[in-house]
């Protein structure tokens, strides 16, 4: 690891690496919603069947945005890595979703 890089990983450790401190749990939360052009697009392909790539597409941006915004949380704790980490991901009404990235805040050292 370099400069103020966050190692993010889902394991509960890092081979190589010896967790020093442990700063606690923290998250990274994004909340989204489509327009209303794109929901009846959805409604249409959810008939016809297939992926919505546009929902997908939407995912995939919210959960890098959440990986990202736990890094933050990780900095501020003056953590270096981002242990076990998870996603949830969830409905809120017909037009939003929500995906948190959650994990534990650790100080690692890489290992001679």
């Amino acid at each position: 690891m370099s400069g103020d890089d966050v190692m993010v990983v889902t394991t509960n450790d890092i081979p190589g690496y010896a967790v020093e401190d442990v700063h606690g749990e923290i998250f990274g939360l994004v909340v989204r919603s489509r327009h209303l052009g794109s929901n009846i697009g959805a409604s249409f392909r959810t008939i016809a069947g297939g992926e919505v790539k546009g929902y997908t597409r939407l995912l995939a941006d919210s959960r890098n945005q959440a990986v990202e915004r736990l890094k933050d949380a990780a900095r501020e704790r003056s953590a270096n890595a981002v242990i076990a980490m998870r996603f949830d991901c969830n409905s809120l009404g017909t037009v939003f979703s929500e995906v948190a990235a959650y994990g534990t805040a650790v100080t690692v050292r890489r290992l001679p």
